[in-house]
């Protein structure tokens, strides 16, 4: 029989204390220790498993100089879902574990549920959240009715494991990581020490039986995956599924992965019958946008390894009160102070008794630098609310003394303005190095400054 005993682990970091502290010397976080019930378990109980497979085999690890080991091919699964692919490095890989996080309502049981009825192959859904009845309704309204698909409303990591030994599905999606506990941890379900030890158990289960496990886990008010840290460092991929709810747009993208790249995301809009995948989101960012409206500009960002077009808003209004407020929506604020700094300095445009929002069109956040030189025409054609032709784009780097950078990944980024049907497109002067302008029907005009674009745009 394991001894119980009592630890204070901190729910930021996950290190544990015998005593209680206010502050955790691992993460400097306060008052974030909580009293958690912990068992001694012996040598034996901890070598034993909580499932047991019906024909077990006893492999003799050696090891194996790293110049005989012979490169295998992953053999991935289809997932029939082209944006959930692209996120995973081309599907699934047999015995790995995922994790997809995001907030609540956001989609997530929706997408696993949706990739479980088309996928193709026999999956076990356990839930721990939701009953059969639940499930079956949103089921009906994805329209994905399979026999394939097995559902198994279980919170007990034991039962759920046996049962998945014996049924030997192609895919185990578990929902969610903080609503199932294990009968070796003497705790609430959602606690540190069951998250901890259910992963564990999950991930053991996975590489010895070669069955691909996804596991979905809700996040924290501060946008962490609640478990904490920890979690995230067991996992083989760890997917993170954010968005507005306010709109209908869904970005599934990558912040770990050991089987693939983590520069790629998938695009998806939340429709009354589920998800459906956005193969050109650019098209759809920009389909709500009116000419001769001054303070609206086109960009091209990189979201990932992939192109998107996004509209940039700015509104520029004379200040009521003594100080100018200075607010932005979906881009980094210190980087809009710093713009217009440079605005001010660099090209005597002044903005100091002036409002100035900001805004990504779509409920998008975007952190490319590649947005400053759009960003830019915007403030200025809403200051002196001239617009700015719907044909024309920008890409460029704005650095502090006025120049317009070169960005990464010029020629894509010019390859999807082409293929919209932009007319023209600003650059800068320093991306166009091994370019041919004459492969593009529309026109580059490759800039060094600010004041170069400004008087071609305003003069």
């Amino acid at each position: 029989m394991a001894k119980l005993r009592k630890i204070f682990v901190c729910t930021e970091c996950g290190s544990n204390s015998p005593k209680w502290i206010g502050n955790c010397p691992t993460c400097g976080a306060w008052n974030t220790y909580i009293e958690e019930i912990a068992g001694n378990k012996t040598a034996q109980e901890s070598k034993s498993a909580t499932w047991r497979v019906s024909s077990p085999k006893d492999f003799e690890i050696k090891p194996i100089p790293l110049t005989e080991i012979s490169p295998g091919r992953l053999v991935r699964t289809d997932t029939r879902d082209n944006e959930l692919n692209r996120v995973l490095g081309g599907g699934i890989v047999p015995g790995s574990l995922v994790l997809i996080g995001g907030e609540p309502g956001i989609g997530k049981s929706t997408l696993s549920l949706q990739m479980a009825t088309q996928i193709g192959i026999k999956v076990l859904y356990v839930s721990g959240e939701e009953s059969e009845d639940q499930i079956k309704l949103r089921a009906d309204r994805l329209s994905g009715n399979t026999p394939e698909c097995f559902i198994y409303t279980e919170t007990n990591t034991s039962k759920m494991l046996n049962l998945a030994a014996s049924l030997q599905p192609g895919l185990m999606i578990i929902d969610s990581i903080q609503t199932i506990s294990s009968p070796n941890i003497e705790s609430m379900p959602g606690t540190i020490s069951q998250v901890r030890e259910c992963t564990a158990e999950l991930q053991r289960f996975a590489k010895e039986t070669n069955i691909p496990v996804i596991i979905i886990g809700h996040i924290t008010k501060e946008g962490s995956i609640a478990g904490p840290k920890i979690l995230e460092h067991i996992v083989d991929t760890v997917l993170q599924f954010e968005g507005d709810r306010q709109h209908s747009y869904r970005i599934l993208r990558t912040l770990k992965n050991r089987f693939g790249s983590t520069d790629e995301i998938g695009i998806y809009e939340m429709q009354a019958g589920g998800l459906r995948q956005v193969c050109n989101p650019s098209e759809l960012l920009l389909t709500q946008r009116d000419d001769h409206l001054s303070g609206s500009t086109v960009s091209a960002t990189m979201e990932g390894m992939r192109p998107v077009l996004i509209e940039t808003q700015a509104l520029v209004a004379t200040a009521i009160f003594g100080t100018p407020q200075r607010s932005s929506t979906g881009f980094d604020l210190r980087r809009l102070h710093m713009l217009l700094a440079v605005l001010e300095k660099r090209s005597g445009i002044f903005f100091g008794q002036k409002d100035v929002f900001l805004n990504i069109a779509g409920g998008l956040k975007i952190v490319d630098t590649a947005v400053d030189l759009g960003l830019v025409a915007a403030l200025v054609s809403s200051l002196h609310d001239i617009y700015v032709s719907q044909k024309v784009c920008f890409a460029g780097e704005i650095g502090l003394s006025g120049e317009i950078r070169a960005v990464s990944r010029i020629e894509q980024r010019i390859q999807e303005a082409d293929r919209l049907g932009f007319e023209e497109m600003f650059v800068s002067k320093y991306n166009m190095k091994g370019i041919d302008p004459d492969r593009y029907v529309l026109k580059l005009r490759p800039v060094g400054k600010i004041n170069e674009m400004v008087e071609v745009l305003f003069s």
